[in-house]
């Protein structure tokens, strides 16, 4: 296989091709000058380029924005109201870990059926709507929020403790009442 000559190089070129060369170069010279200079004029008289004046015609038809079905571009993301919370800050936030024991019960739930002294402490008994008993002992979680603070002679008292969403804690005291035979 032959090496690739140029069209110059070749033995039989005549000066005619050599010529069409030259005359192709010079156009495609011109052609890209024209396009890459955008206009620009040299002047023989003082050696500068000059770049032509651009006039912009100011056209009669202008763009108008149709606000209909779309949301105003200029109206911020974020407005006064979003920014504001609108949470209760008194609302009452529970623990969400699962209730176990006595948890499950809350304190209205319960009858007091009886009270026992002991030497390690007061025992409570007290009994749900089916008759099942259970054992109260002084800090004895109950319900939601309920711990055992007490048990006296004929009553056993309840604190629950509330907390809210500002951190303000409600404490509520419960109070379950023995009652005789035949009271209800």
């Amino acid at each position: 296989m032959k090496p690739m000559m140029c069209l110059i190089d070749h033995p039989k070129s005549t000066s005619v091709s050599s010529v069409f060369q030259k005359m192709v170069f010079c156009s495609f010279l011109c052609a890209s000058s024209v396009l890459f200079t955008q206009n620009l004029t040299f002047s023989a008289e003082n050696n500068t380029l000059e770049q032509p004046q651009l006039t912009i015609t100011d056209s009669k038809t202008q763009f108008e924005y149709i606000l209909e079905n779309r949301a105003d571009p200029f109206v911020p993301f974020i407005t006064e109201k979003a920014a504001t919370s609108t949470v209760d800050m008194n609302e009452i936030i529970d623990d969400s870990g699962p209730l176990t024991g006595m948890q499950l019960f809350e304190p209205g739930q319960l009858t007091l059926v009886a009270l026992l002294r002991k030497d390690r402490g007061d025992v409570a008994m007290v009994e749900d709507f089916t008759g099942k008993g259970y054992i109260l002992l002084e800090g004895t979680k109950i319900g939601r929020r309920g711990v055992v603070k007490d048990i006296a002679p004929n009553t056993v008292v309840i604190e629950e403790t509330a907390v809210t969403r500002a951190g303000k804690e409600i404490i509520t005291r419960i109070v379950m009442t023995l009652k005789k035979e035949g009271e209800e």
